[in-house]
């Protein structure tokens, strides 16, 4: 991408854009109902990161009981929050540092970093989670990690490439604000 010209005035905000998608991705997965779903019918379980709702037929009502009194339960949330918290602290950052004129190449590295911490955070509650639900809850049917935990495994995802390429950007300082003389491939006969 810096070897093709990436002009750094049109360019400056597609990180911060990523982190914006990676913040919706986390508050999708955050509030979805659709961690773990029942695969085949009839639908009688269906299971977020906050409560584990069953229901014994197709037309009974749903009966829904909450995980935080499980401490795995508790532990999978906190650790998921924490890293979505750490996710929106380095888009604010992130939009701090690209809106001033003169970029700061250190505090860039150290929001990448910051993104490495978030997905450690994310990817502890995104393993708690399915290893202790199927260890601990009764499940009858066929079930699947579902939508939502898949958006949650998303956002994991992306703290883990944005912190890559946040790190790096700062070894193409020169190139990004165009202190590098052009080289032209081409020779006279």
């Amino acid at each position: 991408m810096v070897k093709y010209g990436l002009d750094y005035t049109r360019c400056r905000w597609i990180l911060p854009l990523l982190l914006g998608i990676g913040v919706i991705f986390g508050i999708i997965a955050l509030a979805g109902r659709g961690w773990l779903e029942s695969q085949t019918l009839p639908y009688v379980h269906q299971a977020s990161l906050w409560q584990s709702c069953t229901r014994p037929g197709q037309g009974g009502p749903w009966t829904c009981e909450s995980l935080m009194g499980y401490a795995w339960g508790r532990a999978a949330a906190a650790t998921y929050l924490v890293g979505f918290i750490l996710l929106v602290i380095c888009f604010a950052l992130a939009i701090i540092a690209f809106a001033i004129d003169t970029l700061r190449f250190n505090f860039i590295r150290g929001i990448g970093g910051l993104l490495f911490v978030a997905a450690v955070f994310s990817i502890m509650g995104l393993v708690i989670y399915p290893v202790k639900f199927s260890s601990e809850i009764e499940m009858t049917g066929i079930n699947m990690f579902s939508w939502a935990y898949g958006f949650g495994w998303t956002t994991a995802i992306m703290e883990i490439c944005l912190g890559f390429f946040f790190c790096c950007l700062p070894n193409y300082e020169d190139q990004i604000l165009g202190n590098v003389k052009p080289t032209y491939f081409y020779s006279s006969p």
